[in-house]
């Protein structure tokens, strides 16, 4: 049974999510860029150092607003695929569904994403943030001895998760540029991103197979 969050942990979160919703009320209101980390600090009633334990700036405040606790999501939604699921789907399948949810605040922020390069830079960086939680669940399925398996797995998953937002989000006339996502101006999101999830993923079957296969042995 998992222990409830101290009044230390709440009160940590709660602050948490007053940032996200206030950096994100803010920058829909006034535009990103006439947002200071200073005025996130007060409208969450914080102070400006208060603001640096949680985030490293304003664009990160945003976009945790639509990404928060996505990490942990993903692991929780691998878990709770059929035991009996092949590995590589049931990632595959959780991935998707975690990162295709389009809520109220999930469709604010992406139209704020595709405004701005530095948001957008924000957004795909949050992506690296899956693996410690996907190594965990994992070498769970892998038992001890694929704890270092479980590590290059998850690392490849959240590679492959942000090549494919990068090419969700690439502006137009930059197709297989590397990087191409920094590029300035309005992009518009192009391609089903489930369908981009599974093809970044799909190379990784193999390897996720081969780790069942050694798991069972």
């Amino acid at each position: 049974m998992t222990t409830p969050p101290g009044l230390r942990e709440r009160k940590k979160q709660a602050t948490r999510e007053a940032l996200r919703a206030a950096a994100l009320r803010l920058a829909v209101e006034r535009g990103p860029d006439r947002v200071r980390v200073e005025d996130i600090a007060e409208a969450a009633g914080v102070s400006p150092r208060t603001y640096n334990n949680y985030f490293a700036s304003r664009e990160q405040a945003i976009v945790s607003a639509v990404t928060a606790d996505r990490e942990a999501r993903v692991a929780a939604a691998v878990a709770a695929r059929p035991a009996g699921e092949r590995l590589a789907d049931a990632v595959t399948e959780a991935v998707v569904e975690q990162y295709t949810h389009t809520g109220e605040r999930e469709r604010e922020v992406l139209l704020l994403i595709t405004s701005r390069t530095a948001l957008r830079e924000a957004f795909l960086d949050t992506t690296s943030g899956i693996e410690a939680p996907l190594t965990a669940v994992i070498a769970e399925r892998l038992g001890d001895a694929g704890a270092h398996t479980a590590r290059v797995l998850a690392a490849s998953a959240a590679a492959a998760v942000r090549i494919a937002c990068e090419g969700w989000l690439q502006p137009a006339g930059t197709a297989g540029a590397a990087g191409s996502s920094g590029s300035g101006g309005l992009v518009v999101p192009s391609g089903s991103l489930p369908d981009l999830l599974r093809a970044a993923l799909a190379p990784l079957a193999p390897a996720f197979d081969a780790a069942e296969r050694g798991a069972r042995r």
